[in-house]
């Protein structure tokens, strides 16, 4: 079966109204971040419409929570590599409303050597009433060390050896904290650890809020 001009153009607009009609925002970005397309929902979570999307920075719409991450990420891109990329970000919804959540960025292209596009997915976790700036949640020392490494990037055997616990021992204090906050995985951990208040905001290497000023 051979495929014409007009089949591409009609299977495009079916492409083009699904990616519309679904209900998680997504976007696709070029390798620099800027929106070339994005569906309502997505709009939706800036108060606007797709078209006013449309060239704007990602990462100016959706900040991130962790400041290194970005650049290894943009690193990998640089080299090619193809790996799914997940970013912990918040961002003021309509009304005032401060949500934080989870960006998935994957890189598509027509060919491994094409400089791919980025296909972004974003994943609301939870929200803060306006202007609140929540209570540090309680965390015991040990908590809150192994919560900065991994907000760094540390793997469980570098966290083991800062906090002087065994690989056992920071999984299960990793274990602990999930439940206690109904996180998935360690990017969803992190971006609690930040929204609940327990990380602060804005610090590299990042640190339990309060330990920035000692």
């Amino acid at each position: 079966m051979e495929w014409g001009p007009t089949d591409a153009v009609v299977w495009r607009n079916r492409a083009l109204t699904l990616f519309d009609r679904v209900a998680v925002p997504v976007a696709v970005c070029d390798v620099y971040g800027q929106v070339v397309l994005a569906n309502p929902a997505m709009a939706a979570e800036c108060g606007t419409t797709p078209g006013q999307l449309r060239g704007r920075d990602v990462l100016e719409l959706f900040r991130p929570q962790e400041a290194g991450q970005v650049e290894r990420i943009a690193q990998a891109l640089r080299l090619r590599h193809r790996s799914r990329y997940q970013v912990s970000v918040s961002w003021s919804a309509p009304g005032g409303v401060e949500r934080f959540g989870e960006l998935t960025a994957d890189p598509v292209s027509d060919s491994v050597d094409a400089v791919p596009a980025l296909l972004v997915m974003l994943r609301v976790l939870g929200e803060s009433g306006p202007d609140a700036v929540p209570e540090p949640e309680p965390v015991t020392p040990v908590e809150g060390a192994v919560l900065a490494l991994l907000a760094g990037g540390a793997t469980t055997d570098r966290a083991a050896r800062e906090v002087g616990l065994s690989r056992d021992g920071v999984a299960y204090h990793l274990r602990r904290l999930s439940a206690r906050w109904n996180a998935a995985n360690r990017t969803e951990l992190v971006a609690r650890a930040y929204a609940l208040g327990v990380l602060a905001p804005g610090v590299w290497p990042p640190r339990v809020r309060g330990a920035e000023t000692e």
